[in-house]
């Protein structure tokens, strides 16, 4: 009992040492092309009108493995801004081990995205893993944070809101 408000403190100061991290800066996005869970080419013409987060990782990266519960909290909570969170795994054995990866730890609200061959790391120009880059609208980079944060705490929510912009209304048809 003594230990959980120490692992709280421990949290809540590495989330707001995260966000400190997060360096913005509008830049176009390279073409790049990933994979979906069954092997069809994707891109990001492929979600016109949304947000993404876009996060390198891979199974055998710890930091990667810490941070992958708060993505899935993060995508909860971005489904209704149409802000998409694409995990685009590295790892070379595919869908069979971040499948294996997902339902050793529990994950069930993250898609499976596959980068292989590092293709997608390569363009974006990540120089390790994690790597996360959020996309506005428009298909700009619009930030980027290299190393593990708590994507689901409040202050980055709000920013990631803030740099994707605001959903398009629905159009009403009469």
């Amino acid at each position: 009992m003594v230990l959980a408000p120490a692992l709280l403190g421990t949290q809540a100061a590495r989330a707001a040492a995260g966000i400190e991290r997060l360096r913005e800066g509008t830049r176009p996005m390279p073409a790049i092309t990933f994979q979906d869970a069954e092997g069809a080419e994707k891109s990001l013409a492929d979600f016109p009108g949304q947000g993404l987060v876009i996060n390198l990782w891979a199974t055998w990266c710890p930091p990667c493995v810490a941070e992958m519960p708060a993505l899935e909290r993060l995508a909860r909570t971005l489904a209704g801004d149409r802000i998409p969170v694409l995990p685009l795994s590295s790892d070379r054995g595919g869908r069979a081990v971040v499948e294996a990866f997902y339902q050793r730890i529990g994950l069930t609200g993250l898609g499976i995205w596959l980068d292989p061959r590092g293709a997608a790391a390569r363009a974006l120009g990540a120089r390790g893993l994690p790597t996360t880059v959020i996309v506005d609208r428009q298909g700009q980079e619009r930030a980027r944070l290299e190393g593990d944060a708590a994507w689901d705490t409040a202050p980055f929510v709000a920013a990631i809101r803030r740099l994707v912009g605001p959903a398009p209304e629905p159009v009403l048809r009469t």
